[in-house]
């Protein structure tokens, strides 16, 4: 399978995430409003405001599909980062929103008893939001797709927005009024978390971050070649979810233009088969003996 048809099994994810958050978005605030829960009110808000990140992933992966072109020579696939980037930000916000609400009803010190129907209902969407989560997380690992990992993170996050509502909203049938702006405050600070991991991994591959240890592993097979005299440097980036390597290698100077050809198609199929890099660019210079 290849790359463009992993971004194409991607948007199903997010058009599994778009409809599940219209669903139950709508349904949440329906049911908040005959309701009186509050916590099941700004879970609702909180699904409404994932489907436009939602469709940013999936307007993302469908840019990504798009062939290379004259001012994009390498494609579109960095689209789909800084999807996820964007997808960041929404639920920074969101989690910033969420912790702001919880102070303030701290300092309102608003009380009240909603209906049980709401406390079922949020607890019906998380786990619906946990199944979502579960697919779109399996599928972002089988298509090694940055955004649909972001998607799933958010898709967790959700379903533990709604068990946060659903735990205070059993605690207000008790009078324990005070389970509700806790476990508001501990759901924002967890979707902050994941916001800030999701955005620290879309930034360092936008800025052409690449681990060490895997460059050091890719300097090491080359070396295995039999006519590979020395590795003098290695380079890796990221592409989307495309490996993008540079390698400059020095071989006997006595090799014609022939010989050195077939040591670096040996060099891109071992770096296609070992590591999945399918874009390697194989510099050759003469070995010189010192």
């Amino acid at each position: 399978m290849n790359h463009r048809e992993n971004l194409k099994m991607g948007e199903k994810g997010a058009w599994i995430s778009i409809i599940a958050y219209v669903f139950l978005s709508i349904m949440k605030l329906l049911i908040a409003q005959f309701g009186n829960s509050d916590a099941l009110r700004a879970d609702g808000l909180n699904n409404a405001t994932d489907v436009v990140a939602s469709i940013a992933i999936l307007v993302g992966l469908k840019i990504s599909r798009k062939p290379p072109d004259e001012d994009h020579h390498y494609g579109h696939y960095r689209a789909e980062t800084i999807a996820s980037l964007f997808a960041a930000f929404i639920m920074m916000i969101i989690g910033i929103q969420v912790i702001i609400d919880t102070f303030l009803n701290i300092i309102a010190d608003e009380s009240s008893q909603p209906d049980l129907l709401t406390a079922w209902t949020a607890l019906g969407a998380a786990l619906i939001m946990f199944i979502v989560y579960r697919y779109n997380l399996n599928l972002s690992k089988k298509i090694d797709s940055r955004a649909l990992y972001a998607a799933a993170q958010d898709n967790r996050s959700d379903a533990l927005v709604s068990i946060g509502a659903f735990i205070g909203i059993i605690g207000a049938q008790f009078g324990l009024y005070w389970l509700d702006p806790l476990a508001g405050l501990i759901v924002g600070i967890i979707i902050c978390i994941t916001a800030w991991d999701i955005f620290k991994e879309a930034t360092y591959a936008l800025t052409d971050g690449f681990d060490e240890k895997q460059l050091d592993k890719i300097k090491e097979s080359v070396l295995k070649d039999r006519d590979v005299k020395e590795v003098v440097d290695v380079k890796g980036r990221l592409h989307g979810n495309q490996t993008l390597v540079d390698v400059t290698i020095r071989v006997e100077p006595t090799l014609n233009v022939e010989e050195s050809h077939e040591i670096t198609v040996r060099i891109e199929n071992q770096l296609a088969n070992k590591y999945s890099i399918y874009h390697a660019h194989i510099h050759i210079e003469p070995y010189l003996k010192q």
